[in-house]
């Protein structure tokens, strides 16, 4: 009898960690939805007393095309770990910003950090992404397809990123500025018109 009990304890505790396994399993699938893109790296040199230690830094940007942004950048004395420790501390600064029929974003907007200056404008349906290197990078992960951008300031990979998450930081749905100023969603959509003076569908 206690062998049976103790088998049927066994069994109990095997079947918690499979339970377990499973839901890990959940979390992995969670996980390769998010897709990552190298932006910079470089090789940094701390001066030490003996001479040097010469590490590599990566910037990496990661999102799920559905609208969630993150990035973060890591060292480390081998590129992939470097790599690594980039995509870890981008997956833990994802950001969501609401985007205009899944494709492009609600209005034109601008973001700074430091030096680094970006200007964006929503754009119809078939203009494609039109923006160079570490803003391409942004909007690829994040899911805009439709977008004109342009880097009026430094062309440092690290302000551009910063300064490009800014302006989607900024961006506003229709339906949180109509919670805002106490309107409807119509009444600010009716607002938003193109070059012929129709209004446009949100």
């Amino acid at each position: 009898m206690a062998r049976e009990g103790e088998r049927s304890e066994r069994g109990g505790e095997r079947g918690e960690r499979g339970r377990g396994r499973r839901r890990e399993g959940g979390d992995d699938r969670e996980q390769s939805e998010i897709i990552d893109k190298l932006v910079a790296i470089n090789r940094v040199a701390k001066v030490v007393k003996g001479g040097k230690n010469f590490a590599f830094a990566a910037l990496v940007v990661v999102g799920d095309q559905k609208g969630r942004i993150g990035f973060g950048h890591g060292k480390a004395r081998e590129v992939p770990e470097a790599i690594r420790k980039a995509t870890e501390e981008a997956k833990k600064s994802m950001v969501r910003v609401p985007l205009r029929e899944g494709r492009t974003l609600h209005h034109d907007t601008h973001g700074r950090w430091g030096a680094g200056k970006v200007i964006m404008r929503s754009a119809p349906a078939g203009t494609g992404v039109i923006a160079g290197g570490p803003m391409r990078a942004v909007f690829d992960v994040l899911g805009v397809r439709d977008v004109v951008a342009k880097s009026t300031g430094s062309s440092n990979p690290y302000n551009m990123v910063r300064a490009t998450v800014d302006a989607l930081k900024r961006q506003a749905s229709p339906r949180q500025i109509a919670s805002k100023r106490g309107l409807k969603v119509q009444d600010i959509i009716a607002r938003r018109t193109d070059g012929s003076g129709n209004a446009e569908v949100a």
